[in-house]
């Protein structure tokens, strides 16, 4: 008994230590947001002003509940941006196409694994890049934040949106709340699927920002 108690101290300790690190990054976003550097590109040469904050999809509900902390605090500061959570997205796409009931009759017949390749064609990611950029008209706004990917994997995958996302968001910034690791170069979904999915975008709060 005595030995189970003792084994148990370190996992609790570093999950303790992940969650304090999570919320010291996450109270940076806004400071890193209300930034003119952010809001105008400032800084990056060529390159487009797409960020990411990565995080454990074992955190994944303090993420929901912090953006919409970050979304209230955003509004009440006047800009001017949209939430577009990725998941809700694929379900307005199908609906839009009178498919969202064909498609879960479709699930329930061939399974999730299936059904993938079924969505391949109306969810391929260039058209979810120009149904979201329909919608939400970035050239009219300061910043886009993307949330749901969890959800919406694997039929969306990071690296293969941000990139169809390049054509369609001109100069908006736009901060991609992703449930894995990013190393810089190559995402990770949920931090155990041993991937080489090169995307060169920009961490929002590193790990350095850590106070």
């Amino acid at each position: 008994m005595v030995a189970a108690i003792k084994s148990r101290r370190p996992r609790a300790d570093h999950e303790m230590h992940l969650m304090k690190s999570l919320q010291n990054r996450l109270d940076l976003i806004l400071e890193r947001i209300d930034n003119p550097q952010f809001l105008n590109n400032d800084g990056l040469g060529n390159d487009i002003g797409f960020w990411i904050f990565d995080y454990s999809a074992n955190h994944e509900l303090i993420v929901r509940d912090y953006v919409k902390y970050l979304t209230e605090k955003l509004e009440k500061r006047g800009f001017k941006f949209r939430h577009v959570n990725l998941f809700q997205t694929l379900i307005d796409m199908l609906n839009s196409r009178g498919l969202l009931e064909r498609t879960f009759a479709r699930e329930k017949q061939v399974g999730v694994n299936a059904i993938k390749s079924t969505l391949a064609g109306p969810l391929n990611q260039k058209k979810v890049a120009e149904f979201i950029a329909a919608d939400i008209q970035p050239e009219t706004l300061d910043f886009v934040l993307l949330t749901g990917l969890g959800n919406a994997w694997p039929l969306v995958r990071g690296h293969e949106l941000l990139s169809a996302l390049q054509d369609v968001m001109g100069k908006t910034p736009l901060v991609l709340f992703y449930p894995g690791e990013y190393s810089g170069q190559d995402l990770h979904p949920f931090g155990r699927i041993d991937s080489k999915n090169y995307y060169r975008a920009f961490k929002l709060v590193p790990e350095s920002f850590n106070k």
